[in-house]
């Protein structure tokens, strides 16, 4: 079981990171929340949850302990495997994913895709006591840099996590005919609202 890893960032991508460690590069998948704190960071130590299945050995990376955390929690829920917690965590703040626990919100489970009525119920009836203080710190707004390959990179994000292109596609250009000054990280939250 591995904790951690730190490296240089070799390649980064809003749904994986390809981390440098003496040489041997490894291949993690990380959440939108995680690609926008790493923005241009050069050396990364990230926290690293192994899943094993019969036909894949995978890594999830994440910043931040408290994300894993919740990430572990999400995997623990019948039903919620981890690309489903990966994308709860890539629509959600830690803090607003523990509020709607917390509070029992239904609606914004329901607003996450692939979270249907019955999956958001057990994901709050199962970790309502289990939240108390997983986000201990405050979280900083993180600003990526703002140029012309930010539609690309959410495209091949949402496309990655397994959403229709050509549905992404007009998604993507419905979000940006309307001016706004969109991070990768908002626009692939804005436009998984909407799919």
């Amino acid at each position: 079981m591995y904790d951690y890893i730190s490296g240089r960032v070799a390649e980064l991508n809003p749904t994986y990171v390809v981390v440098d460690n003496q040489g041997v590069g490894y291949f993690c998948n990380i959440t939108v929340n995680t690609y926008s704190a790493l923005g241009k960071t050069e050396n990364a130590k990230l926290y690293i949850k192994e899943i094993i299945r019969e036909d894949t050995h995978d890594l999830y990376a994440f910043l931040r302990k408290e994300e894993r955390e919740l990430f572990n929690l999400l995997i623990s829920v019948s039903g919620v495997g981890a690309n489903t917690a990966r994308v709860i965590l890539s629509s959600l703040t830690e803090k607003e994913l523990e509020t709607a626990i917390a509070s029992g919100d239904v609606n914004t489970l329901k607003g996450v895709k692939g979270i249907g009525l019955k999956t958001a119920q057990r994901i709050i009836v199962e970790l309502k006591d289990k939240i108390t203080s997983v986000n201990a710190g405050e979280q900083g707004e993180i600003f990526a840099s703002q140029d012309n390959s930010i539609q690309d990179e959410a495209l091949s994000a949402l496309t990655m996590l397994g959403f229709n292109k050509v549905q992404v596609q007009k998604v993507l250009k419905k979000l940006l005919s309307v001016p706004n000054s969109y991070t990768v990280e908002s626009l692939i939250k804005d436009a998984l609202k909407m799919l």
